[in-house]
Order: structure tokens, then sequence, then C-alpha cells
């Protein structure tokens, strides 16, 4: 198999796995503003080279960045109300004062969708001709997607939130003379769309600037499917596998497996690879160049779907009566290298071993995922334990959609608490989170990416999601004042310990 030029290894590093929305701020939700950059700070005194976030987009159905009203959009939840009393968009009391009485440590969408949007319209009914030549380059610069997408979410706005499948045939179906009357009638709407998406790029690239000044690059997240009530589909519905009336043949999913015996049934509508082969996988292309501009590298979720695709027909109760069908492969992982040359790619490569998956992976060069949370169940061989890495990976204590390590074992089965004490070499079951930072940070492993919460021994009180789930999740916050120079120093030691330091750090002390 013959990809082109593969991808350079990642240097040897470490990072932390945090989402935007779970920094503390005194707005109910994490944000672009000064904690961000405080926690960059505090990235770089503790040794870190990466930032690891999940996706940025605007959240839907179940508040999770997995089900985005956008592939291109970013979360105007995220733009930093403080950044904008400092342009004299808003005043400081108005700033601050909408999440009082909040709990810092959960997030509360319903309360954030109240109060977030009233805010940000009074921003935007002041910014008046302000940025004027700024805004006019963003929209012409981001026109491909942002005229769809901010027709959509005003169109949303005036059907109630409904989804575009429950609206008027004619815009549903986007008849031209709908489209062009809507535009017309919602001109201001859109307009304040647009102003969002403006200012959320422009802080989030101050924001990465900030941390890329003081050497902590972003790994962002890329799912592979997009929500059904979302501007791509809508906009783009020839992409898509769906029927005369719009809706899908069938969705997307995943077969029984650890986190639900009936598998788990996301909903996404699947693509029509043979539309996208036709133009080059033109849409492709641009999301995977638009992601490159966002981040410094870019992790595809589920990429065993590019190699095979599971389908499940619509209105199937369960996942269990799906069939895996054949993706792209690697005609879109050459699409996606020539859209990004020398952008850094991780492929998520969990799940059932597929050798055409490891195959492709292999042929890109992408560093594939290790996960220590599987590792201590199935004996010696299991190779997710860290005697079997080799460079060219990625270990993961746990990712988003698993317990915290602490969790974990507190409930873990007797059997599996006894093989990692003894692979592990610790006595007790509460030394074990502890020992699997510790191993993570040991391993041949290229890069070690712990989530904050197993770097502060967090139960699974602080966990973010619960696959086959819906509601309670992505709602952990980070507390303020957790983060202090005891625990930097305990982590900048480990990297120094294990060869992880950032590389003018490593050069600084051979001098």
């Amino acid at each position: 198999m013959e990809i082109g030029t593969k991808q350079a290894p990642f240097p040897r590093g470490a990072g932390v796995l945090l989402p935007v929305f779970s920094l503390p701020s005194p707005q109910g939700i994490g944000t672009f503003g000064r904690e961000a950059r405080r926690f960059a700070d505090f990235l770089r005194a503790a040794g870190q080279s990466w930032w690891q976030v999940l996706p940025l987009g605007p959240t839907g159905f179940g508040d999770s960045p997995y089900q985005s009203f956008s592939a291109f959009a970013g979360n105007p939840y995220f733009i930093d109300p403080g950044l904008l009393a400092g342009e004299g968009l808003l005043t400081r009391e108005e700033a601050g004062g909408s999440a009082r009485g909040r709990d810092p440590a959960r997030v509360d969408y319903a309360a954030l969708y109240r109060d977030r949007f009233p805010l940000l319209r009074k921003a935007f009914a002041r910014s008046g001709s302000a940025d004027a030549g700024a805004r006019r380059a963003f929209c012409a610069e981001n026109a491909g997607w942002l005229e769809g997408y901010s027709l959509f979410m005003a169109l949303k706005t005036h059907f109630g939130g409904r989804e575009w499948l429950a609206w008027p045939e004619d815009i549903r179906l986007r008849r031209p003379a709908a489209v062009e009357r809507y535009r017309a009638a919602l001109r201001g709407e859109t307009d304040f769309w647009k102003f969002c998406q403006f200012k959320f790029f422009g802080q989030w690239r101050r924001l990465k600037a900030y941390a890329n000044a003081r050497g902590i690059r972003i790994i962002g997240d890329l799912p592979l499917y997009v929500s059904l009530d979302s501007a791509d589909v809508w906009t783009h519905p020839e992409l898509f596998q769906l029927d005369e009336s719009r809706r899908p043949v069938c969705v997307a999913g995943v077969p029984p497996d650890r986190f639900s015996a009936g598998g788990q049934l996301w909903g996404n509508p699947l693509y029509d690879w043979d539309a996208m082969r036709g133009d080059g996988f033109s849409w492709w292309r641009r999301r995977m160049g638009a992601a490159a501009r966002l981040y410094d590298a870019v992790r595809i979720d589920h990429f065993i779907g590019i190699v095979r695709y599971y389908a499940v027909p619509r209105g199937s109760k369960t996942a269990e009566g799906g069939e895996w069908r054949r993706g792209p492969g690697e005609e879109l992982i050459r699409a996606l290298a020539a859209a990004s040359p020398g952008a850094g790619v991780i492929a998520e490569d969990l799940g059932c071993a597929v050798p055409e998956v490891e195959a492709l992976r292999e042929a890109a060069g992408y560093p594939g995922m290790k996960v220590l949370e599987y590792a201590f169940d199935s004996g010696g061989g299991n190779p997710n334990l860290p005697c079997h890495y080799a460079p060219g990976c990625v270990v993961y204590t746990g990712t988003h959609d698993n317990e915290t390590l602490a969790g974990f074992f507190r409930r873990a089965p007797r059997e599996t608490v006894r093989f990692a004490r003894a692979y592990l070499h610790v006595r007790f079951r509460r030394q074990l989170p502890a020992a699997c930072v510790r191993a993570a940070c040991a391993s041949a492993a290229d890069t070690a990416i712990i989530p904050m919460q197993d770097w502060l021994g967090l139960g699974n009180g602080a966990r973010i999601n619960r696959p086959a789930t819906v509601g309670g999740n992505w709602r952990w916050r980070l507390r303020p004042g957790r983060l202090n120079a005891r625990l930097a120093a305990r982590m900048r030691g480990l990297c120094g310990l294990y060869g992880r330091l950032p590389a003018e750090e490593k050069t600084e002390k051979e001098k």
C-alpha cells in the first residue's frame, strides 16, 4: 500500500487531555479567556508539550461535542465575555453576571442556552463598524461553509430550535426561491451568527498563539461523522446516504462492545462515499484543511470507519442488526494528506483489531492509540500493556469515554486488580492510578497523554462521558485552585525522569 510521503514521527513528549468546557472560569463553562491562558502557563511549568482538547464545534443534541451543528463552525459558548468587555462590547458587570451562583464543578447547559446568547446579542448590537474590515475578510475567507451555517442557525432560531427535517418542505429541501426568501428575511440574524464565528476564531487564534509561544501545541479532535441536524447535511445532502425526503437510509454506530451489550447506536448519517469520490473528496479536503489551521495535530476519531463502517437500518432500537461495509480507505487518506501537508495526525484505532486498519495507519505513518485501562484484563499478551509498545504510538491512561483511573480501579474485578498490581509492582489497589500514570510516562510510546482527572486522582464524579447514554455527560469542570506549583513539579519530575521534557528544555540541560 502506497500513500505517499509518510508523516514524520511525533517527538517524545507528554500532554494533558482537558476539554475547553472543563476549564475553570466565572462564566459557567470554560472559555478562551484568562483561565485558558493560565492553563497554558501551567502546562509549560509542568514540562508538557501538548494540550489535547475535544471537538470545538457548536453542540447540539445531548450537549455532545460529537453531535455538532457544523463540522466547521466553533462553539459560541467558548467566546469569553471578559475579552468582549475588553473590546468595549460588554460592561464588566454584564460579562461577569450571568454565571453567578452556578456550580463551578458542573456545566449547566440549560442556563447557558438561556443566558449566553442574549449576552452575545448585546455585544453584536454594539459592535457596529468595529473591526468591519477584518470581519468582512473573515466572512469572505470562510464563505464556503459560513454562508450555509449562518443561514442554518438563523432558520433554526426562526423555527423555534427544531431540527431541519421538521422545517417547511421548501426550505427543508433548499429550493432556491425559498433559500433566497429566507436569506433576505433573516439577514440580521445571519449576521449575528457570522459575528459569533468571527469572535470565536479570533479568540481561539490568540489563545493558540499564546500556548504555542510557550511551547504548548494543541491536539484537536476530528469526529469521523457529523450530526444529522447539522448545516453540513442540510447544505450537502448529496454527500450522504439519504432517501428522497432527506432522511437517512442507515445510520452510524458500532456493534456490541465493552460499553454496551446492544452496541452503540450513534444515529449519524452515513457518507455516500461514491459521491464523495466523484469530486475527489473535496468536502473532506476542506474539512481537514480547516482542522490543520485550527490545531497543531489532529486525532481522527473512529479511524476504523475509513476502512470499514457499520451501517444500522434507520429506526432500529439497538445497533445489533447492523452490517459492516467497505469505506474509502487509502483514497481518502491520500486526499487528506494533500489537503494538509505537514499536519500531525493521530489515528483513533481502538476496538476490534482489523489488519486493514493497521496497514492503512502504518502506510500513512499515523501513530495509533494505546489505553492503559484496557491493558489488565487478558494477561501478558494484551497489546495495551506498556511492555508491547514501540515508538510510533500515543498512550493514554484513559480517554474522554473512559472512567477515571481512580474510578476504574475502585470498580475493577479482583482478577484485573491482582494482575495490575503484579504488573505495576505495587501492593495496594489505591496505588494503581499513580502507577499507571508513571507507566505511561515510562513507556516507549512517543507521546503520553494523561487526562487532567488522572493527574489529580479524581474519581468517577469527574468522568466526562458515559458512552451509550444521553444526559449528564460533558459537564465536568476543573475547580479553581486545583492546579498548583506542587502538581506542576510532580508532572515535570516524571517527564524529566522519562525523557519527555520539551526538546528545548532537554537541550538546555545538556548545555
